[in-house]
């Protein structure tokens, strides 16, 4: 089971980061993690993936620049570093663990494991 935290209420410009866990070891038992977001009467999208072996981030054409993903192994957790927030990135973030390769890197099927989401507010 994946937990996603972090979320909360920010202005325009400003950052925040989220992050994503388990109670067991999300580097053992998945080849990499993603994040994806849903927004009020949109469809769930892609935002940011990681694998583990090689250390592939990928990212979404609107979110590259501004977002970072990273993992911290000792910590068994992946973050979701956001800086430069739009009130457009309002959305329930969720984060996705499985063993997606470069064809499914973006695409929900390409993970199993799903976290309960988190709420990422941005205002104007």
């Amino acid at each position: 089971q994946l937990q996603a935290s972090g979320g909360g209420l920010v202005q325009a410009g400003g950052s925040l980061r989220i992050s994503c866990t388990a109670s067991t070891d999300i580097f053992s038992i998945f080849n990499g993690l993603g994040w994806f977001r849903q927004a009020p009467g949109k469809e769930r999208e892609f935002v940011s993936a990681i694998r583990w072996r090689g250390g592939g981030t990928y990212y979404a054409d609107s979110v590259k620049g501004r977002f970072t993903i990273s993992r911290d192994n000792a910590k068994n957790t992946v973050y979701l570093q956001m800086n430069s927030l739009k009130p457009e990135d309002t959305a329930v973030y969720y984060c996705a663990g499985g063993r997606p390769i470069t064809s499914s890197i973006r695409m929900e099927g390409g993970y199993g494991t799903w976290g309960q989401g988190t709420q990422v507010t941005v205002s104007s």
